[in-house]
């Protein structure tokens, strides 16, 4: 994992893969100079409302992402640019195939 987030102590390990996929979305959105709200965030990530919530408020008081503007300080930024063309953990596994 990115070791700027592991001292984030409210960061689950599942919290700390969807933190930094949301610090690489937010950055990108910021970069394009659109916004994205919480539903696009969900949608673009694929993962639960309430986790993407919950890691976005842990973002915003750990000073990586300013929520009240739905954009990364420069902080988040940073890292938001280190990850980019860099492979990011999935947030979720990929099932095996059935056998037939």
């Amino acid at each position: 994992m990115h070791a700027a987030l592991t001292f984030c102590a409210e960061l689950a390990p599942a919290s700390e893969a969807i933190a930094i996929h949301l610090l690489h979305a937010l950055t990108s959105a910021q970069r394009e100079g659109r916004r994205i709200d919480l539903d696009e965030l969900t949608a673009e990530l694929g993962a639960r409302r309430g986790d993407v919530r919950r890691t976005l408020s842990a973002l915003h008081r750990a000073g990586f992402v300013d929520v009240l503007h739905m954009r990364p300080t420069l902080q988040g930024f940073a890292i938001g640019v280190a990850l980019e063309g860099q492979p990011l953990v999935p947030l979720r596994r990929s099932r095996p195939a059935k056998a037939a």
